[in-house]
């Protein structure tokens, strides 16, 4: 027989060998590259927190089950890619779509049997639960939940500070941080932007129409927005959400109206149009009325900044 072809199957096993090696070598490389990265996050583990409700909460492990009776904190665990950890949210909860596959357990009132069959790690309930649902909270912690308190604030350093200490109780900083991060540029460029203005609009806000009319005043995410981009609250002298007679509406004379409540009733902006005494107000008679979402400028979560671009557009078309 001829010595190169017995010697080229040789060769062949040789160079299977070698490849299965590097193969196995790699494959290990990763396995400990995985492993490493599991002790990274569990090293995080136990971390101690101080809630808003200034209360501190030291969680054990990274939480596998999470229950959130805030649509704003629902929102920010999505966006730090905790979607499977989810197990309950409140019943106003609808966004992203895929909270409606998730159960309901509450919202203001706790639906604490549902919560405790959820048998979830952490649950983040809000400031108002604090003294109205001490009974519930205390049950939740004696079943060996830990309670985290978010308050539903009232200004964008507010929500940033939410935001960082959700991040840090459920394992994900550096996520959190970069959403915060990514919310603080945002605020920046269309600070910027606004710079550039100089004839100032008054603006009014509705977020509740005829026949009770209520109004965004200061002391609310939409009053800071508003002057961030330069435009004038014709409201800011009143406090938080403040019920409105119509005739003082009117006389406030805005140039541009802002509704909020589109998603219920239907032709808001017509409706204001329409309005009867209303006609001779600046926005009515120039239509510049426009509707926008009120989960975007209400909810302190990572939409904000989105609600904040939206309602620059609606009032300085020009400029953003």
């Amino acid at each position: 027989m001829n010595k190169r072809f017995w010697k080229f199957p040789l060769v062949f096993i040789l160079m299977l060998a070698i490849l299965a090696g590097c193969s196995s070598t790699e494959e290990l490389s990763e396995g400990n590259k995985n492993n490493k990265q599991t002790k990274e996050q569990t090293a995080t583990f136990p971390v101690t927190i101080t809630d808003d409700a200034g209360n501190k909460v030291t969680i054990e492990e990274q939480p596998d089950a999470i229950v959130s009776l805030l649509p704003s904190v629902t929102e920010t665990l999505f966006a730090i890619g905790l979607d499977d950890e989810i197990v309950g949210v409140s019943d106003y909860d609808n966004y992203p779509a895929e909270t409606a596959d998730i159960q309901k357990v509450g919202s203001m009132d706790l639906n604490l049997e549902a919560i405790l069959a959820l048998q979830p790690d952490v649950a983040f309930l809000q400031d108002y639960h604090v003294t109205n649902a001490s009974d519930g909270i205390k049950q939740l912690q004696e079943a060996g939940i830990e309670v985290v308190i978010v308050e539903i604030g009232s200004t964008f350093d507010s929500v940033y500070e939410s935001i960082e200490m959700i991040g840090k109780a459920t394992g994900k900083p550096t996520e959190a941080e970069q959403i915060v991060t990514d919310m603080k540029d945002k605020v920046n460029e269309l600070q910027k932007k606004a710079e550039g203005i100089t004839e100032t609009k008054s603006v009014w806000v509705e977020i509740s129409p005829q026949p009770d009319i209520f109004t965004a005043g200061s002391g609310t995410y939409i009053n800071e927005m508003l002057e961030m981009i330069r435009a004038v609250n014709v409201a800011s002298d009143l406090e938080g959400w403040p019920q409105v007679n119509e005739e003082e509406a009117v006389n406030m004379n805005p140039d541009v109206i802002l509704t909020t409540y589109g998603y219920y009733v239907e032709d808001a902006r017509e409706q204001i149009l329409n309005r009867a005494g209303w006609q001779e107000v600046t926005a009515v008679k120039n239509e510049e009325v426009y509707d926008i979402d009120s989960d975007m400028v209400t909810r302190s979560g990572p939409r904000l900044v989105e609600g904040m671009e939206e309602i620059a557009k609606a009032v300085y078309p020009d400029v953003f």
